[in-house]
């Protein structure tokens, strides 16, 4: 490149950054101070930015000071690099501390079950990367990987963001219903899909899609009838106490009610909705990797993971009827079931 215009390498992360917390203090002393440096400091960095781009990016006064128009719109397209920037030295610090050349971020919403962290594992010993996991919002499940916060989400489908790709697929699940142990729908060994109109739905409240949130918590029946939802949760222990309290339901996937030892909570099946929960593992199309294929093509590969498909339909006992049967049945109840499960219980 000729001399005619200033190139990228002229401008340094100093002047980025500093003009990025001017932007958020619009105060040279207070931006001095974030950063460490003394207020001339600031100025000459600012001003140095100013000379590469070609224009006066911020406006000081006695009284006040603002960003112009130039360096408004600056600070908005070079955050968001900046931060992939931060972010990127920031992995590299950590693994460079740990010793971990490979490193995979895998985030989830609820509980991620033994049969994944066991391919975790498995991912460890045969190709030496590592897997941190990261507690996603419940009703947030694309923002992370979007952002480059993670590397992949283990997230309920489906998705459908233009970024975003499905590198493997858990086996479906029946959707349950849980309300409380004392709800007149208690009792019943199956509910009719129709039948969710006459119940106020829990709703997840976060930055997911509306198409996302709708196939969580369905507006409307398959005739068409209004299914109610008055009240959002943030976490799926939220959900379940709320439907313990007796007015409201929770729509759930079998392997969380199996997970589950409540004895103030009832899980009824719901005929129609037979396979309709799934997760995926979901990354950046652009942020393909061998790691991330690696840890897709074991997934496919384990069988732990490929036994779940094809759940029966039928009530999910609670702890009391366990003991009860096992009473009947001459022996004694364990003290604590252990069911395998396939999935993050996000759903």
């Amino acid at each position: 490149m000729g001399g005619e215009y200033p190139t990228m390498h002229q401008a340094n992360i100093q002047q980025i950054e500093c003009l990025i917390t001017l932007a958020d203090e619009l105060h040279f002393g207070r931006t001095a101070e974030c950063l460490g440096y003394s207020q001339s400091r600031v100025s000459q960095l600012v001003a140095d930015l100013e000379a590469r781009v070609g224009a006066r990016l911020v406006e000081r006064t006695s009284r006040r000071v603002a960003l112009t128009r130039v360096g408004a719109q600056f600070v908005d397209e070079v955050r968001p690099a900046y931060r992939s920037l931060m972010r990127t030295f920031t992995r590299a610090r950590e693994r460079a501390l740990r010793g971990a050349v490979e490193e995979l971020r895998i985030g989830f919403t609820g509980v991620i079950c033994e049969e994944i962290t066991g391919v975790f594992r498995a991912l460890y010993e045969a190709h030496g990367i590592a897997v941190r996991t990261h507690d996603l919002p419940l009703g947030s499940p694309f923002a992370a990987v979007l952002d480059g916060e993670v590397d992949a989400v283990i997230a309920e489908l489906p998705v459908h963001e233009p970024e975003l790709v499905v590198g493997y697929r858990f086996p479906p699940q029946d959707q349950l219903v849980a309300v409380a142990s004392d709800h007149p729908l208690a009792a019943r060994d199956a509910l009719d899909v129709e039948e969710l109109a006459g119940l106020d739905l829990l709703h997840r409240i976060g930055e997911a899609p509306d198409y996302w949130k709708a196939a969580r918590t369905p507006p409307a029946t398959p005739r068409g009838a209004t299914i109610h939802s008055t009240i959002g949760i943030t976490s799926i222990q939220e959900g379940l106490a709320l439907a313990a309290s007796g007015r409201q339901a929770l729509l759930t996937c079998r392997p969380l009610a199996e997970h589950q030892s409540r004895t103030d909570l009832r899980f009824v099946p719901v005929r129609g909705l037979e396979g309709t929960s799934q997760l995926g593992l979901v990354w950046r199309g652009d942020c393909t990797s061998p790691q991330l294929t690696a840890l897709a093509q074991l997934l496919d590969a384990d069988d732990s993971v490929d036994r779940r498909a094809g759940a029966r339909v039928d009530p999910v006992p609670t702890e009391r009827e366990r003991a009860t049967r096992a009473r009947r049945a001459g022996h004694r109840p364990p003290a604590s079931p252990h069911v395998a499960s396939t999935f993050s219980t996000g759903s």
